[in-house]
């Protein structure tokens, strides 16, 4: 240590340092000490060297960091972007691999639909989960189109499938305004996912309806894929497609929709149910003024089209349940099953209704409801209309189908009171007796059974023709005790009547329930010579392409009555029309029918024929509260000689088949029958029934001779229907017979239950 000290070497503070051979310690001269105004003086002129060089470096640095800055972000938003795609990839083959192989991947058919025609090849209905049929891309109205593209996918001719410019802008949309308000999906992500998905909104549902909508643009055209989704998106109100929302909406279809039609209709794309001009007119209103904003937009539209079309804005149907051929369309959707089994795509039912005479019907109906329902407290009507051949050409089932759809003409089962007599008068004539027998009209009693006349009056000893004229019931349950009431059901079978009936003598008066289809098909033998048709609405079936599925054919009709015997009811019930209970229903061709009141006036009947067409017209109260005082002769009477007149407007006279001539009344012999109180019926001859014949002659019988008027018939001026028996407190289902005959002063009423009972 003491030798390192004594070698210490000394600074030297004299001149600059030289170098030396030994190494040392040197001093500069700024470390000398100096006083501090110095010292300052030398700091400054230091700071100002240092000032203008740091000047030039903070510049560059600043370049340099914001380039930095920049390329960083660059870097990581490259970086973000690319295991963003690899993470999106693996979603895409995640979700993909969990689909079915896209070999496999094939076009649902499209729910069928079934087109129900009328005979000229109007349309009736439309019926099937669809509601309507398909339509082209080029047979539809040009403005469905543009106006769909314009609202829901602008881009849709140039976009491969999925449209990342409109999936942008819905984005920065729906972040903007802090919630959901736009969607991204093209048209054809749309139909991929009605096609082929659920509903739900789900990331896998999301990623499978983009692989999807790049399938359906690899394999189809954009013309294709427009057609599609224009016949099978919903547009509310259960309509499938244009052209079941054009029929829905405006009544027409969609080849004949105009522009403001076609904007209404797009609108409803985006909410079907809120925005259906059914639910909320005003709001479908200002939806299609949007669509037509944005078709102006695009140039789809010119400034002419656009004014007009906001001046005159779509106006929607009434009601697209309103018409009466939707009984029609019903009642063949019941029967379809049976013809041809179950439907797997669109076909075609060309029906047997005449369209012209189907609303005929229905105005017939609905006039007189309106013009008296309320003062006589009528509500519901029906009318049936059948040709000879047994096609059904009219039938309306109730005043409103859009009110209620339940079918009164098919379904509802009535008391058809007198309207029912002309079986148990044509079971006397197959029993031998003639419309110039005569029978004592006058009070009888039948076990506890008092079948009085209506207002109780009689007219002594009467033809039978005369008796049916006046609807006499004395004389009616007279004739059913003779020939049994057996006799009565049988003859009912065989002509039509398919509902269970019971055999007893109040059957005379119509105490058991049927349909106004069943009892008008049942009068058909009379008007045809004697042939009972199959009842039938369809004529054919086809494919939309047009290959036969159902045809129903010629075929042949079964003889169920003599030709002798037609003759002479034919001859009665003419009578019926010209001077008896249905003169109201007289026009210019020879007719004939039978008019039928229930007890209180709860129905009110009128069945009538041509040789050309046998009409029935019902009319009553569901819940079978009465009328006030309508008979058959009244408003049956009435609507069936408004449609008749309109139906036969052009068509050629035909007089009724079947020939029989009065016998003159100073040699009219009274038959040999038993006396009132003999409860045996007489012996019933077989009648010779069942023999077919061709279906020709269930539309050409012999041409019968003008009938002349029985001697003994009394005119009928001022003389009222006879209401008959039973009450309807329900429709549809059956009900127990209750009094038989109407009102007779001072005579005691017995019901057809104190005679089962015995009371």
């Amino acid at each position: 240590m003491a030798n390192r000290r004594d070698s210490r070497i000394e600074p030297s503070f004299e001149g600059p340092p030289q170098a030396r051979s030994q190494p040392g310690l040197s001093v500069s001269e700024e470390d000398r000490v100096v006083p501090s105004n110095r010292k300052a003086s030398a700091k400054r002129k230091s700071s100002k060297a240092k000032s203008s060089r740091g000047g030039r470096g903070r510049s560059g640095r600043s370049r340099r960091g914001l380039f930095g800055v920049l390329g960083r972000l660059f870097y990581w938003c490259f970086v973000l972007a690319i295991w963003g795609g690899i993470a999106v990839a693996g979603v895409v083959v995640y979700y993909g691999a969990k689909m079915p192989a896209a070999t496999t991947w094939s076009i649902p058919d499209r729910a069928p639909n079934i087109k129900i025609v009328s005979a000229d090849g109007q349309l009736l209905a439309n019926r099937g989960m669809s509601g309507g049929e398909a339509v082209g891309l080029h047979e539809m109205s040009p403005y469905i189109p543009e106006a769909v593209i314009a609202i829901e996918d602008r881009r849709f001719y140039s976009h491969f499938g999925v449209d990342p410019i409109g999936l942008s802008r819905a984005m920065v949309t729906n972040l903007m305004g802090g919630h959901f308000s736009q969607g991204g999906s093209t048209l054809t992500q749309q139909l991929a996912k009605n096609l082929f998905l659920k509903p739900d909104r789900t990331l896998e549902r999301k990623v499978q309806e983009v692989l999807l909508a790049l399938w359906l643009e690899h394999k189809h055209t954009k013309d294709q894929i427009l057609e599609m989704y224009l016949n099978r998106v919903y547009f509310g109100s259960g309509a499938f497609g244009v052209e079941a929302a054009s029929r829905r909406y405006f009544g027409k279809s969609a080849r004949d929709v105009t522009l403001s039609e076609a904007a209404l209709l797009a609108g409803l794309l985006k909410a079907p149910s809120r925005l259906s001009p059914a639910r909320d007119p005003k709001a479908a209103e200002e939806r299609s003024q949007l669509v037509l904003a944005a078709m102006r937009e695009e140039g789809k539209i010119s400034d002419k089209e656009l004014k007009t079309a906001l001046s005159a804005p779509a106006t929607r149907a009434p009601s697209y349940w309103t018409g009466s051929e939707n009984y029609v369309a019903d009642t063949i959707m019941e029967e379809l099953p049976d013809l041809i089994g179950d439907v797997r795509g669109d076909i075609v039912i060309d029906s047997t209704v005449d369209l012209n005479l189907q609303k005929l019907a229905e105005q017939s109906i609905r006039r007189l409801i309106d013009e008296s329902g309320k003062k006589l407290n009528v509500t519901q009507g029906a009318l049936v209309s059948i040709d000879d051949s047994g096609a059904v050409r009219a039938m309306v089932g109730g005043y409103d189908y859009s009110t209620s759809q339940f079918d009164r003409a098919s379904e509802a089962r009535r008391q058809p009171g007198s309207a029912f007599k002309p079986f148990v008068y044509m079971a006397a004539l197959e029993a031998g007796r003639t419309p110039d027998s005569i029978r004592n009209d006058a009070p009888i009693k039948i076990g506890n059974w008092t079948p009085d006349n209506y207002g109780g009056k009689y007219f002594g000893k009467v033809t039978l023709a005369t008796a049916l004229a006046k609807s006499l019931n004395s004389v009616a349950a007279q004739l059913t005790m003779e020939v049994g009431p057996n006799a009565v059901v049988e003859a009912a079978h065989r002509m039509g009547i398919q509902s269970e009936l019971q055999a007893n003598t109040s059957i005379a008066l119509g105490t058991s329930e049927v349909t106004p289809l069943e009892l008008t098909s049942a009068y058909v033998p009379f008007a045809n010579g004697g042939y009972k048709p199959d009842i039938h609405f369809i004529r054919r079936i086809t494919t939309a392409e047009g290959k036969m599925l159902y045809d129903s054919g010629g075929g042949s009709a079964p003889r169920v009555v003599k030709p002798e015997i037609v003759g002479m009811m034919n001859s009665m019930m003419t009578g019926t029309v010209e001077v008896g209970t249905a003169k109201k229903a007289a026009f210019a061709w020879p007719s004939a029918g039978k008019t039928g009141t229930s007890q209180n006036s709860r129905d009110a009947w009128f069945v009538g024929y041509t040789a050309n067409l046998t009409t029935g017209v019902w009319f009553g109260n569901d819940d079978g509260t009465a009328m006030k005082k309508v008979t058959g002769g009244a408003l049956p009477a009435q609507a069936w000689h408004e449609f008749m007149v309109a139906a036969h407007e052009g068509v050629p006279v035909r007089p009724l088949p079947g020939t029989w001539k009065s016998t003159p009344a100073d040699t009219i012999v009274p038959d040999d029958i038993p006396s009132a109180d003999n409860n045996q019926p007489a012996p019933v001859p077989s009648v010779s029934v069942g023999q077919q014949a061709p279906a020709a002659q269930a539309t050409q019988a012999p041409a019968p001779a003008r009938v002349a008027r029985p001697a003994q018939t009394v005119d009928a001026d001022g003389f009222n229907m006879p209401a008959d028996d039973g009450t309807t407190a329900s429709v549809g289902h059956p009900v127990p017979p209750g009094n038989v005959g109407g009102p007779l002063k001072k005579r005691k009423q017995t019901s057809i239950l104190d005679i089962l009972g015995g009371g």
